[in-house]
């Protein structure tokens, strides 16, 4: 384009002064400031018509950064723009550029293509753009889009950013497949920041892998057009997903992000935080998160046939501490968990939570969480019978030395079961439950023992029965006939040397057959627990 040291524009580009200006200052490293000075017409996103005066052609601005002309001596070369209306579409699809770039309170008229593009750094600040097409695109450094307002869509699938990817109060418009921002298969080195921002459409993560954090604290996504609002299986976090709130700078909320991209102005409806909603469906199917994933705060807004599904996922730790979602599904089945930090009022109820496969090891609530309430939980995750949710509950307890918390949940899980057995099954459960709990309380049959021993003894004191060969029986005793009836096992040699009749007959067999079921329901109890159920 030019000879070395010729830093002149081609003549035959004709440059306005606009575009004069943007030129001289790529050469310089310093900003080119378009701004009249009148915030209100300032605003890239407002209503007015911006002039000739603040009009770049999107050419200019192409040739300036593929191929553009030497810096000044002693100075990098740069294009830092503000306030410009860029005309035409701006592509730059499989360029490779070079030269620092930020664009500041622009506003484009067409779309912005830049797939398979390499750059060392892009900012794209507080502008208005109509799409963002950047497949592929890599970058050395950062990716900045913060209170940017896109109309139809940011593409970003198999992006590669360098090190941080910000989209802090962005606002995005669904693209004509009803999705706001489509980035399957980005890469992002450090963190990916997308506080507070605005995604009307689908959001899909399929496959990303974020190296540090992803932040998504108070952002609003709404997907009334679909199913889902986020999509991300098999999304990898190094560290922590955030779906948490965000506030001002110095709120307990705060992300602790900084100006010009952080959250610092005030949630809207006169808060001092703002919430993370979920308007549509999620996904995060086997997600594999490093340190945590927190829904602290956050809020679902599900249809009945939508769901929070977290199947398979692996974290250190799950936080869910958000509302109570009203319709839909939280879907935890397979999951792997190591601390369970939750709240009673959080999980939904009958049918809205299924669990089967989900393992953790400890269970953290946050405020009141008594047993009663932790079974209907289990309840409420399996409409039909599992054993697996009872016997993950009765271990975690077990694991924290809460041994008697852990026998009423196995003795539920026996209970619940016994809705499903047949009638004569049914009532054999019945009987153990009714007389020894199904042996998880073998002080009750200590109890039920001791009453029929002084029921027996009190009878056969009254009513002796005849000895079974005269002379050769031993003393008579009550108290052991009565005690060698109970026992099944053990023989004290009275059961055998006396002859009851009569009454006494079907006394004696009722103390037989009560001595079996109490001493083949504890079996069963204590053969339970070995087998660590």
């Amino acid at each position: 384009m030019t000879e070395p040291g010729d830093g002149d524009a081609p003549a035959d580009l004709q440059l306005t002064s606009a575009e004069w200006s943007m030129w001289q200052a790529f050469r310089n490293g310093s900003t080119c400031d378009l701004h009249i000075g009148d915030p209100e017409r300032d605003d890239p996103h407002g209503q007015h018509l911006w002039g000739p005066e603040r009009r770049v052609r999107a050419r200019v601005v192409a040739l300036l950064l593929l191929d553009g002309p030497p810096p000044q001596p002693g100075r990098v070369s740069a294009l830092q723009l503000t306030g410009a209306y860029i005309t035409d579409t701006l592509d730059l699809a499989g360029g490779t550029i070079k030269p620092f770039v930020e664009l500041r309170d622009c506003r484009f008229e067409a779309e912005v293509v830049l797939p398979e593009s390499r750059f060392t750094t892009l900012r794209l600040v507080n502008c208005a753009i109509p799409r963002l097409e950047a497949a592929r695109l890599h970058t050395e450094g950062d990716l900045h889009l913060p209170r940017c307002v896109v109309h139809s869509g940011v593409r970003l699938s198999d992006a590669q950013i360098g090190t941080d990817l910000m989209l802090n109060q962005t606002m995005v418009h669904k693209d004509r497949q009803g999705r706001s921002i489509m980035a399957d298969g980005m890469t992002v080195a450090q963190d990916l920041q997308a506080e507070m921002l605005e995604s009307y459409g689908e959001l899909s993560l399929r496959g990303a892998t974020v190296g540090g954090s992803l932040s998504l604290r108070g952002s609003r996504l709404s997907n009334p057009f679909g199913r889902r609002a986020l999509n991300a299986p098999q999304l990898t976090v190094e560290r922590t997903l955030h779906l948490t709130a965000a506030g001002l700078a110095n709120s307990p909320f705060s992300s602790g992000t900084t100006p010009p991209y952080g959250t610092v102005h005030t949630p809207s409806r006169g808060t001092r935080m703002q919430r993370f909603e979920c308007e549509g469906g999620m996904r995060l199917d086997d997600g594999r998160f490093g340190d945590a994933v927190d829904f602290e705060h956050a809020r679902f807004v599900m249809e009945s046939d939508q769901e929070l599904s977290l199947r398979r996922i692996q974290t250190p730790e799950l936080r869910f501490l958000g509302e109570r979602p009203q319709r839909g599904r939280v879907i935890l089945s397979g999951a792997r968990v190591v601390n369970l930090i939750d709240k009673s009022a959080s999980w939904p109820g009958l049918g809205g939570l299924w669990m089967a496969g989900f393992a953790y090891e400890t269970l953290i609530p946050r405020g009141p969480f008594p047993l009663a309430q932790r079974l209907r939980w289990v309840a409420a995750a399996t409409p039909e019978y599992a054993p697996e949710p009872y016997e993950m509950l009765a271990a975690s307890l077990r694991t924290t030395g809460e041994d008697s918390d852990a026998r009423e949940v196995l003795l539920a899980k026996q209970r619940r079961r016994r809705e499903t057995l047949p009638l004569a099954a049914k009532t054999w459960g019945f009987l153990q439950d009714w007389t020894v709990a199904y042996g998880y309380r073998p002080g009750r049959a200590a109890v039920w023992m001791a009453i029929l021993w002084a029921i027996g003894t009190a009878y056969f004191s009254m009513s002796p029965p005849p000895p079974l060969k005269a002379g050769e029986a031993p003393p008579w005793n009550p108290y052991l006939y009565s005690l060698d009836l109970l026992l099944p096992v053990i023989d004290l040699n009275q059961s055998t040397a006396w002859k009851p009749g009569g009454g006494a007959q079907w006394v004696a067999a009722v103390l037989i057959l009560a001595g079996w079921i109490l001493a083949t329901t504890v079996a069963a109890g204590a053969s339970r627990l070995l087998r660590r159920q």
